[in-house]
């Protein structure tokens, strides 16, 4: 007996970049219940960090996982999170949902100028 593998609404394979998205977006939605004004800033994930020396904070050996860009000139902040290095540093689902959380959660706490305590209660705890 032949037919589908899977319904036409349901992708056969997502990309790594849409599954590493998702788990972005997963973040997102999780603090947004608690910072209704995180609706106004934009979360982006990039491949990696473009190099800029001392003014971007980073060098050969400490490479960013995230980032912050504030509002300016009518354009929302914008919290950025690089998956290249995110996905180097982690062997699992699980453990790069938990590292891209604690990076959301890090950038949305300086953007808000908070601790990540206060921006999520279970940081660190997970």
């Amino acid at each position: 007996m032949r037919g589908p593998v899977a319904p036409p609404q349901v992708p056969l394979s997502a990309s790594r970049a849409e599954l590493f998205g998702d788990l972005v977006q997963d973040s997102v939605e999780r603090l947004e219940r608690r910072w209704p004004q995180l609706a106004e800033v934009e979360f982006v994930v990039a491949e990696v960090p473009r190099p800029g020396g001392a003014e971007t904070g980073w060098s050969d050996e400490a490479v960013p996982l995230g980032g912050v860009v504030p509002a300016r000139d009518g354009d929302p902040a914008r919290i950025v999170v690089y998956r290249r290095p995110v996905e180097i540093r982690t062997k699992s689902r699980d453990e790069r949902a938990l590292l891209v959380h604690e990076i959301v959660v890090e950038q949305v706490a300086e953007l808000l100028g908070l601790s990540p305590e206060s921006v999520d209660p279970r940081y660190g705890q997970e």
